[in-house]
């Protein structure tokens, strides 16, 4: 997704954290715990179900450029 909808697009994301050293493991610890503030007042809702490797596959494809 690249358009802004509530929060960020994919792409937003993928372009803060490029380069940055361990973007995937950042990335999928604020899948799982959710978070507010980063990108404005709404928060991002928690998804604890996920198993550690499904974030960290997704987190890998945002990291990606969410392609």
């Amino acid at each position: 997704m690249t358009s802004k909808v509530v929060g960020p697009g994919f792409t937003e994301v993928a372009a803060r954290y490029q380069g940055k050293p361990d973007n995937e493991a950042y990335l999928a610890k604020k899948i799982k715990a959710g978070g507010e503030g980063v990108w404005g007042p709404v928060p991002m809702p928690p998804q604890p179900a996920l198993t550690d490797d499904e974030a960290r596959a997704i987190a890998k494809w945002i990291a990606a450029g969410a392609k």
